[in-house]
């Protein structure tokens, strides 16, 4: 997952609303939204190389979502696990918060950077594992954004993605503005571009909200609705090199 922009509303009808891009390799296989065949309980697409996956909720009322963080200068330990598995712990593990606790005192730094979203439909937190070590924080209610840097960093298309959510929140038109926005495959001005070391044609071709190429580009758009009632609405729109690949809708009741 590289793109998430989302509304944190715990004690409203909508306790979060949440849209994400999983840009990814074309030829990495990767599984469609549904129940996990092992894990019924997990429902989620799942990368089909390291077994994890980017995005899933939990039947019984968990979410949970990981992005990479890109910083060439972060060192990596050899062998570090993958952190698609990050999310699969976050959705079974029986004490989240202090699991999560654990992680950032340590464990985290096992791992290539990244970022760590999940909840439990009341608490939110976001663990950001990056060069200085790891951080973790419980999130504030309201509107954020989450890239491959550390929370609500202001990157042109994470700005833009919290905008189509904003709109969305504001005129009652969910989920349209909101993946519309995330459809969005303009690259930002150059004056505007992060230097997070790749070089500037990397940086340009990572800066539009939805990536199109033939070997990397967005292969999937998820959106996540979960009620006050505690059913959640998952949807997944997938795509290959230049056009759609399915669609996916699903409804989970407590």
């Amino acid at each position: 997952m590289c793109l998430i922009a989302f509304d944190h509303r715990p004690g409203s009808d909508w306790p979060l609303r949440l849209v994400a891009n999983r840009d990814e390799f074309h030829a990495r296989p990767a599984a469609a939204l549904a129940a996990w065949e092992d894990a019924p309980e997990i429902i989620g697409g799942r990368d089909l190389e390291a077994g994890g996956t980017w995005l899933a909720v939990h039947r019984r009322g968990r979410f949970a979502a990981v992005t990479n963080v890109r910083d060439p200068s972060l060192h990596v330990p050899d062998s570090a696990p993958s952190r698609g598995g990050l999310v699969y712990e976050a959705l079974i593990h029986p004490d989240l918060g202090g699991w999560m606790a654990r992680l950032a005192r340590g464990e985290a730094l096992r791992y290539a950077g990244f970022n760590l979203l999940a909840g439990d439909g009341e608490r939110l937190w976001h663990l950001h594992r990056g060069r200085q070590g790891a951080v973790l924080r419980e999130v504030a209610p309201g509107i954020h954004g989450l890239s491959n840097a550390a929370l609500d960093t202001p990157w042109p298309k994470l700005i833009d993605a919290r905008q189509g959510l904003a709109s969305t929140v504001r005129h009652g038109r969910w989920p349209d503005d909101a993946l519309a926005a995330m459809a969005d495959p303009h690259p930002a001005d150059d004056h505007a571009l992060p230097d997070t070391g790749v070089g500037l044609e990397l940086e340009r071709t990572l800066s539009s909200p939805f990536i199109i190429g033939e070997q990397y580009g967005t292969r999937a758009m998820t959106w996540v609705s979960w009620h006050a009632s505690g059913s959640i609405e998952i949807g997944e729109r997938r795509f290959g090199p230049g056009s759609r690949a399915g669609e996916t809708r699903l409804t989970l009741e407590p």
